[in-house]
């Protein structure tokens, strides 16, 4: 999570990893990668309420989450529990400087176990 400064400089704020156990492994990504976000939502809840949130994810089907009923029980429970925040979705592509950072954590530690990032 980040804060943007007065110079507009991304500023992080906190980091979180979570072991995913083996049934959330088996996941597919976008319930992975929704499950992310609830989770962080949850952590940080005190600080974010209230607020506009921009996540910015390089998984596109994640934006559609809040535009569009989804079509697993799962999910749509989850984009019930994000209904109660101001949150506006933004796709960044992977390769991009902000997304490169997580993107390469991700990846380096998920080779030994599944952990998701934020």
């Amino acid at each position: 999570m980040s804060q943007t400064d007065d110079k507009g400089f991304e500023q992080p704020i906190t980091f979180f990893s979570k072991k995913l156990d083996c049934t959330q492994q088996k996941w597919c990504t976008i319930e992975r990668e929704a499950f992310a976000v609830i989770e962080m939502l949850r952590r940080v809840r005190a600080w974010v309420f209230g607020y506009k949130i921009h996540l910015y994810c390089d998984h596109n089907p994640l934006s559609f989450l809040t535009e569009a009923a989804p079509k697993s029980a799962k999910l749509m429970r989850w984009a019930l529990a994000l209904a109660e925040y101001d949150i506006t979705f933004h796709y960044k592509e992977g390769k991009s400087t902000m997304m490169a950072v997580p993107d390469y954590l991700t990846r380096t530690v998920a080779v030994s176990h599944q952990s998701v990032w934020l």
